[in-house]
């Protein structure tokens, strides 16, 4: 089951992204509080959104397996509204099960329903299981682009 999330699933998905940035070898990287995280999604003017991916135990009891966190982008080219995907996770335990389609085909229904003609994400070069799964599903890799990104001294930097 995918659903939105609310303000109560902020420490599990804060420990999802934790787990995410362990998996992509960069933990010390991943220095967003539970704080920042229920401001961004659930402040004043949220600026990012999120969904759970949910299963059931053995009890048959509801457990949290995944998430994706988004936000809006826009195109110049094509005038509208996209949404680019930050974070897609599913717990190891999890995979398989078809909890990241069932995330990924809830943000295309989105797009889909509200008229955004764009859904895009980054995915690691080595991290050939999450490839091979975006190509299954019809994704194409955009190798012409170069993504480039300023941060910490070369950010203050440049914004002093």
């Amino acid at each position: 089951m995918i659903r939105s999330a609310t303000p109560a699933d902020v420490p599990l998905i804060h420990a999802m992204v934790r787990d995410l940035a362990e998996y992509e070898k960069a933990l010390d990287e991943a220095r967003a509080t539970e704080e920042q995280l229920r401001e961004a999604l659930f402040g004043e003017r949220p600026a990012a959104f999120a969904h759970i991916a949910e299963a059931q135990d053995a009890s048959g009891k509801s457990e949290v397996v995944g998430f994706s966190l988004w936000f809006l982008n826009f195109s110049t080219w094509r005038g509208v509204h996209g949404i680019y995907l930050e974070d897609l996770y599913v717990r190891p335990e999890a995979r398989g099960g078809g909890h990241g389609k069932a995330l990924l085909t809830e943000l295309a229904r989105i797009c889909v329903e509200r008229g955004y003609e764009r859904l895009e994400w980054s995915v690691l070069d080595w991290n050939e299981p999450s490839i091979n799964f975006y190509k299954s599903l019809g994704a194409l890799p955009q190798d012409e682009w170069t993504v480039y990104r300023l941060t910490d001294e070369a950010l203050a930097g440049l914004g002093a």
